[in-house]
């Protein structure tokens, strides 16, 4: 556990766009192939109303441009194909935590150009992992904060930076809401409030935190430690693995460890209203049947 302080962050919670939050945001991670303004169509076809996409290629350093055309091409889609939230998830090589300085310039220019993509596209957020730290936990944690910190100051503009639970997999950062607000507590003063948090249910049952027998126990430590009202979106997946099993690997809801009873008291709790509730669970063959029946499942249990 890190000995840095983890006192709940005392400030007003961050504002996003400004827009009033609708009734429902459901939907799920959607492919860009063929250029980002595909997304919004590719919504529309499993019924969503929140996405998640990626603006480039996850596991590349190349970094792409949003120019104008393609900025005007997405809003034109989403207007076509309405979505009420969409954010984005950084590259999988982004280590904002890490020890070696070549490393961590390549990932503080990458996620610099996530958030200059993110911002022309007008995106809600962006999800990301919080780094490995490698070599010393806390010492991972201050440089991931350090590196957020240039990363907002760098980059103005309206998405936040929405730090994900993580399963606890080797030196990742984030298994515990202490590292989580560790992290969000070091970033500096002025660019605090660009900061918030993406929970993953599998990330959070694999990390040692049990969603099924102790659901409002393990909101009850999230709101202690980082505040129910930085919760600002929800990755909705099973898992293949059992609790505390410290892996990242989803499953399609009811079909793994949790079962459907966490889903459903997602789906029912007045807490969780107004927050995008994302799958990033196995998409089939089609891309399109798996989601759009796991989108029916979450909509049967009912809503606030």
């Amino acid at each position: 556990m890190s000995g840095i302080s983890r006192t709940k962050p005392r400030q007003s919670p961050p504002q996003g766009t400004g827009k009033e939050a609708p009734k429902e945001l459901l939907g799920a991670h959607v492919s860009i192939q063929g250029g980002t303004p595909t997304a919004p169509a590719r919504g529309a076809a499993i019924g969503a109303t929140a996405l998640q996409i990626f603006t480039k290629t996850p596991n590349m350093w190349r970094e792409p441009e949003i120019t104008p055309e393609i900025a005007a091409a997405f809003m034109a889609a989403r207007a076509l194909h309405p979505v009420n939230a969409i954010v984005s998830h950084d590259s999988y090589l982004i280590n904002l935590a890490s020890p070696d300085e070549a490393q961590m310039a390549k990932s503080i220019t990458a996620f610099q150009g996530e958030l200059r993509r993110s911002t022309a596209l007008g995106l809600d957020g962006i999800v990301s992992h919080p780094g490995n730290f490698m070599d010393d936990r806390d010492a991972g944690i201050e440089r991931n904060a350090a590196g957020i910190t240039e990363c907002l100051r760098a980059v103005p503009g309206d998405p936040l930076v929405l730090l994900e639970t993580t399963a606890g997999t080797g030196t990742a950062l984030g298994r515990t809401f202490e590292e989580l607000a560790a992290i969000r507590d070091l970033v500096a003063d002025d660019v605090r409030h660009r900061v918030a948090f993406c929970a993953d249910t599998c990330h959070i049952y694999s990390a040692g935190y049990d969603l099924v027998g102790d659901f409002d126990g393990v909101w009850r430590v999230w709101d202690e430690v980082i505040g129910i009202e930085l919760l600002r979106c929800l990755h909705l997946n099973d898992s293949k693995t059992p609790f505390d099993s410290h892996r990242d690997r989803h499953e399609l809801l009811g079909e793994g460890s949790l079962g459907t009873a966490p889903f459903e008291r997602i789906m029912r709790d007045p807490r969780f209203a107004g927050i995008p509730k994302l799958l990033e669970t196995p998409k089939g063959d089609d891309m399109v049947s798996n989601d759009t029946r796991m989108l029916a499942m979450l909509r049967s249990f009912g809503s606030n």
